[in-house]
């Protein structure tokens, strides 16, 4: 069967109809070609008229047996699913073979975290002596305290810290702002690097509300604080591999743990979907009858 008239169909209709973006229409179009490419070597000579849900089905576990993830598995499904309904749209089929296909449940990998001890291992390991030192741990301390991402943590500015309620303001994925309250160690640490140590630095211009800079007065890069975070879990002898997402879990992982809301941890992580949280409930569910955010023990 010549599937290109089909599949070139189907790229306009992502492309003019649902607007997706060329990467999108680009793996939309791989997935497909897959299935034909599975018939092909099955030696199944069908039109396309003639694919069943049977087929397609057979092509999972095709897909299952060469060891693609089932979230690989479930991208699949989403393309061919998007494909088929496109041949039925333009009537090029009469019945969907694909409206039942199920889609694989994606296993959700538990996030690394640090203990308690290893957070205090991992402060311990920075070298106050040096004039990065207060910097850093008001870094690891305000990742830790509030969760953040280290986008948000490189964004975070002066004029969105507010000390008198102890509450910061984030911008967070698709310019979203929330509201976090961040811990007294936190806040003490920062205070101490903004007065003391970012007061002698010259600043680049247009970096001067930006709270963490490096030693040229510019605002810190991604990489420098994952690069800042591996080296201080050599230093504390930390066997993981870590990263600054790592704190945000543990910060999710220690309230879920000390008996904090759900609802709250989401909010206070910034996660459009309370779905996204629920990878934390992995701990003993008991924990979560009792309704208290103010567990966390940097608090």
């Amino acid at each position: 069967m010549n599937s290109s008239p089909y599949i070139k169909g189907f790229a306009a209709y992502l492309k003019l109809e649902r607007s997706l973006a060329d990467n999108s229409i680009a793996a939309y179009l791989r997935d497909v070609e897959k299935l034909f490419q599975y018939l092909s070597c099955m030696g199944e000579e069908l039109s396309i008229q003639q694919i069943k849900l049977k087929n397609l089905r057979d092509f999972l576990v095709w897909l299952n047996d060469l060891g693609a993830e089932a979230s690989t598995q479930a991208r699949v499904v989403s393309g061919i699913k998007s494909f088929f309904w496109y041949l039925t749209e333009e009537e090029l089929i009469s019945v969907n073979p694909a409206e039942l296909l199920e889609t694989p449940k994606k296993t959700r990998k538990l996030p690394d975290t640090l203990n308690v001890h290893e957070i205090n291992l991992l402060v311990a390991a920075i070298d106050a002596s040096k004039p990065e030192g207060m910097r850093n741990k008001a870094i690891i301390e305000t990742l830790y305290s509030c969760g953040l991402r280290v986008s948000e943590l490189t964004e975070l500015k002066i004029s969105n810290l507010f000390e008198e309620t102890e509450f910061i303001k984030i911008v967070g994925k698709g310019n979203k702002e929330r509201i976090v309250p961040i811990g007294a160690t936190a806040l003490k640490f920062i205070k101490i690097y903004i007065d003391e140590v970012r007061v002698h630095q010259n600043i680049k211009k247009g970096n001067e509300d930006f709270i963490f800079l490096n030693r040229f007065g510019a605002k810190l890069s991604r990489i420098a604080i994952f690069n800042l975070i591996k080296s201080l879990a050599v230093a504390a002898g930390i066997d993981k591999i870590i990263s600054p997402h790592t704190l945000r879990h543990s910060f999710a992982t220690h309230l879920i743990e000390g008996g904090a809301d759900l609802r709250a941890i989401q909010e206070m992580l910034g996660h459009a979907s309370i779905t996204t949280t629920e990878i934390y409930m992995h701990l003993d569910r008991d924990y979560l009858k009792t309704v208290i955010t103010q567990f966390h023990p940097r608090a």
